[in-house]
């Protein structure tokens, strides 16, 4: 009998929900796998936007994953400093297939010790702090280093699922994946990246981000001395 595939989504308050949903919707539907919610305790996890999720899997319940998967959001602020959540990270990551994020979950891993010169992406707002955690950045929608597998933002998300998906399936199987949820992005506007944004659009954003901009500076700052330091 073929062991299942075990994946593990990790939730937390405040995450952006379609950096774990885009995914789950993907790998959840690959033949034989067993996908885990996690979280410390089992039970309700309310997203940013507030729709409320449910974590299955207490991290102290949760048995050796295949892959483990760190999404993005507000929330990761907590989680950087968090040593409960770093330490199941590192613990998964020493005996997972793959280690992989979508978003800023990729600042947590980071805040894990786990990006050391390691090739790795993330939302565009918070590109630069890769170089600080130690990351080598890439501009990408996807990028691999290893069994390392990072994701830009939120979307990305999808994009980096299906490249798992064709690894671990085979192309037809992710394509077949991709044409069931009818993935194929047509955006109405040219907005979605920095580079092609309008120039008044994308200055609305980052005034709007300035004040988690400058927080999440500090942030990155002492975990990145912590690092340094051990």
């Amino acid at each position: 009998m073929t062991s299942p595939l075990r994946i593990g989504f990790l939730l937390f308050p405040r995450l952006t929900q379609l950096d774990f949903t885009g995914p789950f919707e993907v790998l959840g539907r690959l033949p034989g796998a067993e996908v885990r919610t996690l979280w410390k305790q089992a039970g309700p996890v309310r997203s940013d936007t507030g729709l409320v999720i449910l974590a299955d899997t207490a991290l102290a319940d949760c048995p050796q994953l295949d892959l483990v998967c760190v999404p993005g959001g507000p929330g990761v602020a907590a989680l950087m400093e968090d040593e409960e959540v770093l330490a199941f990270l590192r613990r998964q990551a020493a005996g997972a297939r793959w280690v992989t994020s979508v978003c800023t979950g990729a600042l947590v891993l980071g805040a894990a010790g786990l990006l050391r010169g390691r090739r790795a992406t993330t939302h565009w707002a918070s590109h630069d702090f890769l170089a600080v955690l130690g990351a080598i950045p890439v501009q990408a929608r996807v990028v691999r280093d290893g069994n390392l597998l990072t994701g830009g933002g939120v979307t990305a998300g999808i994009d980096f699922a299906l490249t798992i998906a064709a690894e671990i399936a085979g192309e037809a199987a992710a394509q077949a994946i991709q044409l069931g949820i009818e993935y194929a992005p047509a955006p109405p506007f040219a907005a979605g990246h920095p580079s092609i944004a309008p120039a008044a659009v994308l200055e609305a954003a980052r005034d709007r981000g300035a004040g988690m901009r400058a927080e999440r500076e500090a942030l990155v700052a002492r975990v990145a001395a912590r690092l340094a330091a051990a």
